[in-house]
């Protein structure tokens, strides 16, 4: 089992007015390193390899197999919002779309979300390495404000978290390598974040 990303998030959960509202920073002189910290927050939290073990803002991912299981599947890095598509190499190894009418998409269920085959089950797959794509979306859903505000409905406690480590990075320069971020992540930030964290289970 693997993932792979198909499209990035459009915004970074925390926008650069948060950020410099929490530094208490009123000029421009810093913005493109505030920038940067608030890369580094999310790349620390977000997605397979962060630290939540979820998506924050919309995203669209590939979960690939190499056949379906004998029930349902669960789909990593909740929240999810829907599945785009299923598909699957026949015993032929030509590829085909499973019919959205034969699963059905559990995106209720906290954490994870789940894909269910409806009555007959999963088709049957060829014997190969990454017979099956799941494409779906994750991440905590955009408001309908207009414009939409993706960023509204992460948890505040992970925006909180967020910010305490972009001010971390942003008063501790000394920790900063250039390319490299090497500041650990702020003791209460971890905690904010705990109740949140979900095990991935990918590679």
């Amino acid at each position: 089992m693997a993932i792979r990303l198909i499209a990035a998030p459009a915004v970074e959960p925390i926008s650069l007015v948060e950020a410099k509202a929490h530094l208490r920073v009123d000029h421009t002189d810093d913005d493109a390193l505030i920038a940067i910290y608030i890369q580094a927050a999310r790349a620390y939290v977000d997605g397979k390899d962060g630290f939540l073990g979820r998506a924050l803002v919309t995203q669209t991912w590939e979960l690939v197999l190499d056949e379906f299981p004998t029930d349902e599947v669960r789909i990593p890095l909740p929240p999810l919002q829907s599945i785009e598509s299923i598909k699957y190499d026949d015993g032929a190894g030509d590829e085909q779309i499973f019919d959205p009418a034969s699963y059905f998409v559990d995106n209720v269920s906290d954490p994870y979300g789940w894909v269910v085959p409806v009555t007959s089950g999963w088709p049957s797959t060829f014997d190969a390495i990454n017979a099956v794509r799941i494409r779906f979306v994750a991440g905590y859903s955009p408001t309908t404000d207009s414009p939409p505000n993706l960023t509204s409905n992460i948890p505040a406690s992970i925006k909180a978290a967020m910010l305490l480590h972009i001010g971390s990075l942003y008063s501790y320069r000394e920790n900063v390598v250039v390319g490299l971020i090497t500041s650990k992540l702020p003791f209460a930030s971890e905690q904010l974040l705990r109740p949140y964290r979900v095990q991935t289970g990918i590679a």
